[in-house]
């Protein structure tokens, strides 16, 4: 199969997988945050406690979105 064919809406292989990665992850990690915020509701964590749950839980996808906008910066993409 030739991968510079149009896949699906004209999109091609390399396109539809990017496409799909920024769209799927950036949902989990919407709906992460969403669990957390249930987290520091349900605990009342207070506002300082939520902020510690953020940062705590959030680390992981941080990375994810801080390697998006460096290869944005850097013209990398």
């Amino acid at each position: 199969m030739d991968p510079t064919a149009p896949l699906l809406f004209g999109l091609t292989v390399a396109e539809f997988e990017d496409l799909s990665l920024k769209l799927c992850v950036g949902g989990l990690i919407a709906y992460m945050i969403f669990i957390i915020g249930q987290l520091a509701w349900e605990s009342k964590a207070g506002k300082y406690g939520a902020i510690w749950m953020f940062v705590g839980l959030g680390v992981g996808f941080i990375g994810f979105i801080a390697k998006a906008l460096i290869q944005k910066l850097l013209g990398i993409e």
